[in-house]
C-alpha cells in the first residue's frame, strides 16, 4: 500500500513538472502532449507491457493541472494565449505594457488556487450527490441550451465601425465588416468541424487527436505569426513582492470565474472561452483584478474540473479532450478512483502554484533579454513538430486549412470564440437530429 501511495505521488510531482515547463511555451497545448503519452501507453500495451493506472492516470492530472495554472504565463507575458484566456489577454497585456506583467500572471495564479479550493471543498462534496439527477433532467434539453448559447454569442458581437465615415454603402460595410467577418468564421470552421469529426482523413490510429491540428491552425498559429510580425516593444517588467487583492476580490473573481468554468465543464462542447463570456455578462464584473483572476479561476476550473467529472460516483461524464483520453485507457471504478483524482488534483494544485513565482520571474528575464517574436518562432517550430509526430503529413495540412479560418477574426478585429464553430456547430446540429442531413448534403457520409 505505501508503494502505491509513493507511485501515485511520484506520478503526480512527474506529470506536473512536465506540464509547468511545456506551459510557459506560447501557444502549445497540453492535450497535444497528453496525445503522445496516451500513444505510448497504448504502444505498451500492445507489446505486452501493462502500465498500471496508477501510474498514468495521477500523472495525467498532474499534466492539466500544472498547465491550466502555469500557461497564464505565455497567455499575459508572451501574448500567444490559447481560447479559453482570451479574456484574459486585453487586460493582462494591459498590466505587460504598464511594466506589470508579473503581477498579472500572480494574480491569475492566485485565481487559479482559489478555483482549486472552491472545486475540492464546495464542488467535489456536492457532485455525488446532485449531478447525476441535474444529468437526468437536463439530458434531454441539451440541443435547445446548446443552440441558445451559440446564438447568445453571435448576437453578442456588435458592429465595431461605422460611426464616422462617407454615408451609404460604405459606411454600411465598415460598420457591419467585423460582424460578417465572425458570422463567416463560424460558419467556415463549423464546416471544418463537419468533415473532421465525420470523415476525418487523420489515420485511425490516432483518431482521438483527429481536431487536434484543427485547433492549433485555429487558435495556436495565428497568435504566433502575429507575434512574429509584431512590431511592438515590451515595457521593463516591475517584480512587484506584493499583490493588490484582498478577501472581497477574491471571493467576487471565484463567483464569476467558477459560473464561467463551471458551465464550460459541464455543458458539451461549451469551451472556457465561451462559458467566461457568459459569465461575465450574467455577473457584470468590471473591475481589472476581478476580470483576470476570474479567468484564472475559469480556466482552472473548466480544465481540471471536466475530467474530474469523468470520476464522479454515479455520473461519468465524458467533458473536454482530457476527459476522453483518460477514457480510452481507463474506465472508472467507484469511489476510490474518484478520491485518488482529488487527492491528485489537491497536490499538483499546489506544486503548480509554488512553481509560478520562480517560472514568472524567469520568462520575465528571458523576454527582457530575447525578443519575443524569436520565442513565438520556436514556439511555432515546435507546435507543428508536434502536429506532424502525431498525426503527420495529413494533420499540417489540416492545420494550414484551419489557420487560414483562423487569421480572418485577427485580421479583420472580430471575435476570435467564432473559431469554435468547429466544435459547437456539428454538435448542436447531430443533437438537433438534422447532423446526417447536413452530413449527406455535404456528400461526407
Amino acid at each position: 500500500m505505501a508503494e502505491t501511495y509513493f507511485t501515485v505521488l511520484l506520478s503526480v510531482v512527474c506529470g506536473t513538472a512536465v506540464a509547468c515547463v511545456l506551459g510557459i511555451l506560447p501557444g502549445l497545448h497540453i492535450y497535444n502532449v497528453m496525445g503522445v503519452l496516451v500513444l505510448g501507453v497504448l504502444g505498451l500495451a500492445k507489446d505486452g507491457v501493462s502500465v498500471p493506472p496508477e501510474v498514468y492516470l495521477p500523472a495525467m492530472i498532474g499534466m492539466v493541472v500544472g498547465w491550466s495554472v502555469v500557461n497564464t504565463i505565455p497567455a499575459v507575458l508572451l501574448g500567444a494565449p490559447d481560447e479559453s484566456a482570451l479574456f484574459t489577454v486585453l487586460p493582462g497585456q494591459k498590466y505587460l505594457m504598464g511594466g506589470r506583467g508579473f503581477e498579472g500572471t500572480m494574480i491569475t495564479a492566485v485565481g487559479a488556487l482559489a478555483g482549486a479550493w472552491f472545486l475540492l471543498a464546495v464542488v467535489a462534496p456536492c457532485a455525488p450527490v446532485f449531478l447525476p439527477v441535474a444529468q437526468q433532467v437536463l439530458k434531454g434539453h441539451m440541443h435547445w441550451i446548446l443552440w441558445i448559447i451559440i446564438t447568445f454569442m453571435l448576437m453578442s458581437e456588435w458592429p465595431k465601425g461605422g460611426n464616422r465615415g462617407e454615408a451609404g454603402w460604405a459606411k454600411f460595410f465598415d460598420a457591419w465588416k467585423s460582424l460578417l467577418v465572425g458570422l463567416a468564421t463560424f460558419l467556415l470552421s463549423g464546416l471544418l468541424g463537419f468533415v473532421l469529426l465525420t470523415s476525418s482523413p487523420v489515420s485511425h490510429d490516432v483518431a482521438f487527436q483527429n481536431i487536434m491540428p484543427a485547433f492549433v491552425g485555429l487558435f495556436a498559429v495565428p497568435w504566433c505569426l502575429l507575434n512574429m510580425i509584431s512590431a511592438a516593444s515590451v515595457p521593463p517588467q516591475r517584480l512587484s513582492k506584493s499583490l493588490d487583492v484582498d478577501g472581497d476580490v477574491i471571493l467576487r473573481s471565484v463567483w464569476s470565474g467558477g459560473l464561467g468554468g463551471g458551465v464550460a465543464a459541464y455543458f458539451p462542447v461549451i469551451t472556457g472561452g465561451v462559458g467566461g463570456m457568459l459569465a461575465g455578462h450574467a455577473c457584470a464584473q468590471r473591475e481589472e483584478r476581478v476580470f483576470i483572476m476570474g479567468q484564472g479561476v475559469s480556466k482552472f476550473i473548466y480544465y481540471v474540473g471536466a475530467m474530474m467529472l469523468l470520476f464522479v460516483p454515479g455520473l461519468h461524464l465524458t467533458r473536454g479532450g482530457g476527459a476522453w483520453m483518460v477514457k480510452t485507457l481507463y474506465v472508472p471504478a467507484g469511489v476510490s478512483d474518484y478520491f485518488l483524482v482529488l487527492g491528485s488534483i489537491a497536490v499538483s494544485a499546489g506544486l503548480s502554484y509554488l512553481a509560478m513565482e520562480p517560472l514568472a520571474r524567469l520568462v520575465v528575464r528571458f523576454v527582457s533579454r530575447f525578443d519575443y517574436r524569436h520565442v513565438s518562432t520556436f514556439a511555432l517550430c515546435v507546435i507543428l513538430l508536434v502536429v506532424l509526430l502525431v498525426t503527420g503529413w495529413t494533420g499540417l495540412f489540416i492545420a494550414a486549412v484551419a489557420t487560414g479560418i483562423g487569421l480572418l477574426p485577427v485580421l479583420f478585429g472580430s471575435r476570435r470564440l467564432n473559431c469554435l464553430g468547429i466544435l459547437l456547430l456539428p454538435v448542436a446540429c447531430n443533437m438537433s437530429g438534422f447532423g446526417s442531413r447536413i452530413t449527406g448534403f455535404l456528400g461526407l457520409t
